[in-house]
């Protein structure tokens, strides 16, 4: 990302885009939310990711994803909810004052709302973070299938040994275009920025990947 992503221009100009959609989404109920951490490291301007543990079961187990979850009924609401999920995944407190606003849903296979928080937590040396055992510069595409045949196709981020894909790539897409709108090109129909709404969703929800093509040069963003 570039380096005045970060800047308190950048963050004044993020706030103003996601203000009426944050409002918007903060009255609502939701089934999930997840944390979207901006922060810089020795410097530079980066997405802050948790890798699942390997011992979970199910399909997502070792996954890269941002620290969030479920929605619990003594959440205030969905900012509340991310801020706790992150607080008890990582051990990382970040103040409600550091949230920057709300991206726009987006929806898990059983059509689960699950509602991006973006915020800034400042510089990180990630050797400070506590995670929770229990919980714990390219960009292609992956094609995805149902019944097997082609549906759609969305981003996916591959970076040495760990790939970035299905909601949490899509997320990632969301922020580098609200982050970096003039470097940042998304070069899919439909995750494209609409002002003050956010990003627009996929009209249907994940389904299973059928294959994955990696196209350097794409990584602007990141």
């Amino acid at each position: 990302m570039l380096p005045d992503c970060l800047s308190a221009e950048g963050e004044l100009r993020c706030r103003r885009l996601l203000a009426g959609a944050t409002a918007r989404l903060r009255a609502r109920p939701a089934s999930a939310a997840v944390l979207v951490p901006l922060c810089s490291v020795r410097g530079v301007p980066a997405l802050l990711y948790t890798l699942r543990s390997s011992r979970l079961t199910g399909r997502h187990k070792g996954d890269v994803s941002f620290p969030g979850g479920k929605c619990d009924p003594a959440d205030q609401d969905v900012v509340h909810t991310a801020l706790r999920e992150t607080r008890e995944e990582l051990g990382l407190a970040v103040p409600e004052e550091h949230v920057w606003g709300l991206l726009r849903p987006v929806y898990d296979p059983q059509k689960a709302t699950v509602v991006p928080v973006l915020a800034g937590v400042g510089p990180l040396d990630p050797q400070s973070l506590r995670p929770n055992s229990e919980e714990t510069q390219n960009q292609g595409y992956t094609h995805f299938c149902r019944g097997g045949h082609f549906r759609y196709t969305l981003p996916v981020f591959l970076h040495g040994p760990h790939r970035v894909w299905g909601l949490t790539a899509v997320i990632t897409e969301f922020a580098l275009q609200l982050l970096a709108p003039g470097t940042y090109q998304p070069r899919l129909a439909g995750l494209t920025c609409s002002g003050a709404e956010g990003l627009a969703r996929p009209k249907q929800p994940l389904a299973s990947p059928c294959q994955a093509s990696s196209t350097p040069g794409l990584n602007k963003g990141l």
